[in-house]
């Protein structure tokens, strides 16, 4: 494992020997923890020598509070309220240019308020957040820490009050770090009664609206034996947000589960809810799951964004061809077109954007869903209910009562639902829905090996479309790199001389990539369109090789030959198509 620029800085300088860069990486390798926090519980370095490294590496400013002469002129253009609530201190002006001391180097919201509020350009210096809230507190007077939220009775008020920009780990310390275990062991009344205190709700709020600045997909709050992990899945890749304190568990985990509208006091079941937030104009939903672990609940939260689903099918990562394609498909008056792939693949998200761009007044679209993750206005979304037996085949059995033109089902899970959804789509509906098979043609087989008539399948689909998602390089932060034909092949290119060299692109690790060198993701898709040859092949049975072979024939690009494409057009790397498209055998 390469030795980060930072660590490297601090051996040079003598701060920190080869044997303890050497323990510090193979216990990150270990834990999976962050490097930076393992240095640091180690005590290796003080913060203030770790942010100075840091700020090297970063190249940005580092200011010492401690020994900085911080002027009247930069002080006086910006409010203590904006100090105090982004835990920021101006330290020197100079003409329309503001240095800004700031405990996240990377919170733009705090960069963009100060520069608003003052009228100046602000160049961004880092330095340590405790020296930042003591120079506040010299400076502005009062208390560095902004005012506590108090609870309210709606969801979306419950996730609004702390900033993105908040610093967690003041939060945390608020939140009672230094309380001592006494809470560890929490009865239940003691945790509901914490979980409504200021502090509590602030973490939370936290936890959630850093998750959303970061574009998480999911939050994973994580009980293990000495702590509470939390992680954020950002680009399809889970990574370790923060560490809270175990005495926290109890109160957080309440938390949550109250702005969810759980049951807090069951503990040994499973449990679903959601909770309403608003983040910068935007609208969130996030659903939340919980499951009982040996150290405790496990709660993980899916952030839906639902404006997501207006951006369009064009911003999904189509190829012209393809889209052609979706349009014809999803033009014609009925039919059944199915979405395949595993969980997180984006089937909906798909689906949802075919259902945004067909939805019109003339045409009356209904929904079955478990559970409906994104509201269109203008289209009757139902959630399943099995405790009041409302199931995806009794709603698709209500819908043909309610003249409908297209329905979508949320996924064909039993015999009984695909038949339905198959009567459907003979008495002149377009259906859509999902599948989780590995690609395309395989769709045909596993809806065979549920029970349909291969005659009804040949009969009603008109179209299967199977992807993935993979992250994209970052367009701002990226360069060249040659590689050779030969080394492509696996990907369905076309060698024409196995010495010749191609040019990719691959990301450059920055702060606003999270050092990963990808920002965002694209998909890789596989779409099969039906024809007579196909048709006749599902009624005999063919194997599935001979079914890929005819859609092939038939136009069907592979899910690794549009990969390559992506590859190709610099929009991803190899590496992040053989993650998420190859499989054992392919």
């Amino acid at each position: 494992m390469e030795i980060p620029a930072w660590l490297q800085a601090l051996l040079q300088r003598g701060l920190i020997t080869q044997e303890q860069v050497d323990q510090a990486m193979s216990i990150q390798k270990q834990t999976g923890q962050n490097l930076e926090r393992v240095v640091q519980e180690l005590k290796f370095v003080g913060e203030r020598e770790l942010l100075a490294a840091k700020a090297q590496e970063m190249r940005v400013p580092f200011a010492d509070l401690d020994r900085v002469q911080i002027e009247s002129s930069a002080i006086n253009v910006v409010p203590d309220r904006i100090a105090k609530n982004h835990n920021v201190i101006p330290v020197r002006k100079d003409g329309a240019t503001l240095y800004l001391a700031m405990a996240d180097i990377n919170n733009i919201a705090a960069a963009d308020d100060v520069r608003m509020i003052s009228g100046c350009k602000v160049i961004p210096v880092m330095a340590v957040p405790g020296a930042i809230e003591d120079a506040i507190r010299k400076y502005y007077g009062g208390d560095s820490t902004p005012a506590p939220a108090a609870g309210s009775s709606t969801p979306q008020e419950k996730a609004a009050p702390a900033e993105t920009s908040a610093d967690l780990r003041q939060l945390i310390a608020q939140a009672g770090v230094n309380r001592g275990s006494e809470l560890e062991e929490d009865a239940e009344g003691d945790a509901e009664k914490m979980a409504e205190q200021a502090p509590i709700i602030k973490l939370a709020n936290a936890i959630i609206q850093q998750a959303i600045y970061d574009r998480a997909s999911d939050i994973h709050t994580e009980p293990q034996q000495r702590g509470v992990r939390v992680r954020y899945r950002v680009d399809g890749v889970l990574s370790e947000a923060m560490t809270v304190p175990k005495n926290l568990q109890a109160p957080l985990i309440s938390r949550f589960k109250i702005m969810a509208e759980m049951n807090i006091a069951e503990r040994r079941v499973p449990q679903d809810g959601r909770i309403e937030v608003r983040h910068q104009g935007k609208e969130y939903d996030l659903r939340v799951s919980s499951i009982p672990t040996p150290f405790g609940e496990k709660i993980v939260m899916r952030i839906l964004d639902k404006q997501s689903v207006m951006i369009g099918l064009n911003r999904l990562g189509f190829t012209d061809e393809n889209m052609v394609k979706i349009d014809e498909l999803t033009a014609q008056p009925n039919g059944l077109f199915l979405c395949t792939g595993p969980t997180g693949s984006g089937k909906t998200t798909t689906q949802y954007s075919v259902l945004n761009k067909l939805n019109q007044v003339g045409v009356n679209i209904v929904t079955v869903e478990d559970p409906v993750e994104y509201q269109i206005p203008g289209i009757a979304q139902v959630q399943t209910n099995k405790k009041a037996g409302l199931v995806f085949s009794t709603a698709l059995r209500a819908f043909l009562r309610q003249d409908p033109d297209i329905i979508m089902v949320g996924e064909m899970r039993d015999l009984e639902t695909a038949e339905i959804a198959i009567e459907s789509s003979l008495t002149g509906h377009l259906v859509l829905s999902t599948l989780h098979t590995n690609d395309a043609p395989s769709a045909t087989l596993r809806m065979v090996d549920m029970g349909v008539e291969p005659y009804l399948i040949a009969a009603t689909l008109i179209g299967c479309l199977a992807q993935r998602l993979g992250r994209r390089v970052d367009p701002d932060n990226r360069e060249p790199y040659t590689v050779k034909e030969m080394d492509l092949r696996r990907f369905g290119f076309q060698v024409q001389n196995p010495d010749h060299e191609v040019t990719l692109w691959r990301g450059i690790p920055a702060e606003s990539n999270r050092n990963t060198g990808f920002k965002g993701r694209t998909g890789f898709h596989e779409l099969m369109v039906m024809n007579g040859e196909i048709a006749e092949l599902i009624v005999r049975r063919a194997p599935l090789a001979d079914i890929k072979a005819a859609a092939k024939a038939n136009g069907m690009k592979e899910l690794r030959e549009d990969g390559l494409g992506k590859v190709l057009a610099g929009v991803t790397t190899p590496d992040e198509v053989m993650r998420v498209v190859f499989t054992a055998g392919f």
